[in-house]
């Protein structure tokens, strides 16, 4: 399995800088079972978000901590 964090920032620099990315993007980049991958890849987005690198949100509004659907984008987005 691939780091989930460089996947994760690895997709973010590939889009265009306001886009935002599903957290099932990134297990699906790192693993044939991409649902059996799903908690690696919470856990380093909660490390992402910790270290600034990422932000969170839901329907366009910015989430403090990973709770039920969110995406993830770069943290200078709008």
């Amino acid at each position: 399995m691939t780091d989930p964090r460089a996947a994760a920032l690895s997709l973010l620099e590939r889009r265009a800088s306001n886009a935002t990315i599903c957290p099932s993007e990134v297990a699906r980049a790192i693993a044939p079972d991409w649902r059996a991958a799903m908690p690696d890849v919470h856990a380093a987005i909660d490390d992402l978000v910790r270290d600034g690198l990422v932000r969170l949100s839901w329907k366009g509004q910015p989430l403090a901590t990973r709770a039920g659907p969110y995406r993830i984008s770069r943290p200078n987005d709008d």
